[in-house]
């Protein structure tokens, strides 16, 4: 029995080291854990990790542990469970399995609509549910198991070493997919998958005299969209999809419609661009006039608007912003009208810029709502009105650009400019 225990560990710890799931120095210890687990669970090394015995046995380590230990331990468990679900995975065939993933992913698109997700959000969940039938080889939706679910999510972190973002993202696309397709319960112990490391990233910011060289570097509606996005501290997509009805010039503001967790809110709108904005919209005007006069199919609509009211989307309130030149097939209705520009030109525009200014950062148009948060703070605004301007629901969001905000404003002199 002893033999055997030691070969399966030593094979897990060959495991450690080729997925460089654990740094070198800390493999011994993750051993440790797994065999000390196994001692006092009293089992086999070769039966699954309990989620019962594993939390008992994590409450004993906290008796005589500091807490990161038993987050250590706790790692270490859920990295040997993926483990021997990974060298004891058995797939059953099915001919027509593809067909049957086919018709389910039809069902996901389904039930994304009926709930009004994005088309965005649809694409993503789309591409996760096709990367988790990949993962599960031959196995059939209805055989989908919540322990499918822990091992993939173990999967991305451990082979694909995704980030902690992506991992979330793709968690919430097969929870999704089990709960209201597949219409089973899903057990909490889905969480217990290994987990990708949070990697503290702080955001590329580029100063007001960077943000001007790039500006000049742009022309027409891609200058005029980034220095909204700039001016107001729009998200990509916030930018593109602004109706006319939304830009108030008498107040100075932009109401920004279903932004980030579907939510609306009002931000500053530049003086500076009011000349230019009266222009762009009387040539937006023109192309709308020219639709009307074709009869074209109005412009999407938000939710169940369209069929509430069948002709606001020919309305002049309702036309978009930055419409596109050319007509387009709507990806959900198959409709054939005028949607706005595509995010892809934007950020091809910004891109050439970029290189053109001698920029050496690594930034993208979403850079520039990021400067125009850090700017506000280093010009004194409060972290509050900030939060509000950008939209987001917690305060430790917004407070991420408090390091990135020039420390210099506080008067502070470095040791080295005295010499």
């Amino acid at each position: 029995m002893q033999y055997k225990s030691n070969k399966m560990l030593n094979k897990f710890e060959k495991f450690l080291i080729s997925t460089h799931s654990v740094k070198p120095k800390y493999i011994s210890y993750y051993i440790k854990w797994v065999s000390d687990f196994y001692m006092f669970a009293g089992q086999d090394v070769t039966l699954p990790v309990s989620n019962a015995l594993k939390k008992n046995f994590l409450a004993h380590v906290a008796e005589s542990h500091e807490e990161w230990q038993v987050g250590q331990a706790d790692s270490a468990l859920r990295l040997y469970d993926y483990y021997l679900s990974k060298v004891m995975k058995k797939g059953s065939i099915c001919v027509d399995g593809q067909a049957e993933w086919a018709i389910f992913e039809d069902k996901l698109r389904e039930a994304l609509r009926l709930r009004h997700r994005s088309y965005s959000t649809e694409k993503t969940y789309i591409f996760w549910l096709r990367s988790f039938h990949a993962f599960l080889h031959d196995k059939t939706p209805v055989e989908v198991e919540p322990k499918d679910i822990k091992d993939f999510l173990s999967h991305l972190a451990v082979d694909k070493k995704v980030a902690s973002s992506t991992q979330n993202q793709a968690l919430n696309a097969v929870v999704f997919f089990y709960r209201h397709v597949l219409q089973k319960v899903l057990e909490d112990n889905v969480l217990d998958a290994v987990r990708s490391r949070k990697k503290r990233r702080l955001p590329v910011v580029m100063s007001v005299k960077e943000v001007k060289n790039v500006l000049e570097w742009m022309s027409g509606d891609h200058r005029l969209m980034a220095m909204l996005t700039y001016g107001c501290g729009l998200r990509l997509n916030e930018c593109l999809e602004l109706r006319i009805k939304d830009i108030d010039l008498e107040q100075n503001v932009i109401l920004v419609r279903s932004g980030k967790g579907n939510k609306d809110r009002l931000t500053v709108l530049p003086e500076s661009l009011r000349d230019t904005l009266i222009h762009h919209i009387a040539d937006v005007k023109a192309i709308y006039d020219r639709d009307r006069e074709q009869n074209l199919n109005g412009v999407y609509l938000p939710d169940a608007l369209e069929r509430k009211y069948p002709n606001a989307g020919k309305e002049w309130g309702w036309f978009w912003l930055f419409p596109s030149k050319f007509l387009s097939v709507d990806p959900v209705t198959l409709i054939v009208r005028r949607h706005h520009v595509h995010s892809a030109s934007l950020q091809k525009a910004f891109k050439s810029a970029l290189i053109k200014s001698g920029i050496a950062k690594q930034a993208s148009v979403h850079t520039l709502r990021h400067s125009f948060a850090t700017h506000l703070l280093e010009g004194g605004y409060d972290i509050r009105t900030i939060q509000e301007l950008l939209g987001h629901s917690s305060l430790q969001t917004t407070m991420i650009y408090t390091h990135v905000a020039s420390k210099n404003r506080v008067g502070v002199k470095s040791p080295l400019d005295s010499f």
